[in-house]
């Protein structure tokens, strides 16, 4: 089959003592979840943490032994990864 764009690899997380890689399908989130974090968002931290999802190709598949690179808007001032 043709695509108009390519496909985004399948992601993946090395398996530990293995060549192998297990398929990364959904990513589960946590926010708000220690204190510093919730006053960094203007909370008090006696707030409980919220929870949120990522779709699989929201990870940077990157080879063993490699640095990633994610691009990024240029004007951004605040990117939490």
């Amino acid at each position: 089959m043709r695509y108009v764009f390519a496909p985004t690899p399948v992601a993946s997380v090395p398996v530990l003592g293995s060549a192998d890689g297990f398929p990364v399908h959904r990513i589960y989130c946590v926010g708000r979840n220690y204190e510093e974090h919730a006053k960094e968002m203007g909370f008090t931290g006696r707030e409980p943490p919220f929870f949120f999802m990522k779709p699989a190709d929201a990870v940077l598949v990157v080879a063993a032994g490699e640095t990633g690179s994610m691009p990024y808007p240029s004007l951004t001032k605040n990117l939490h990864h």
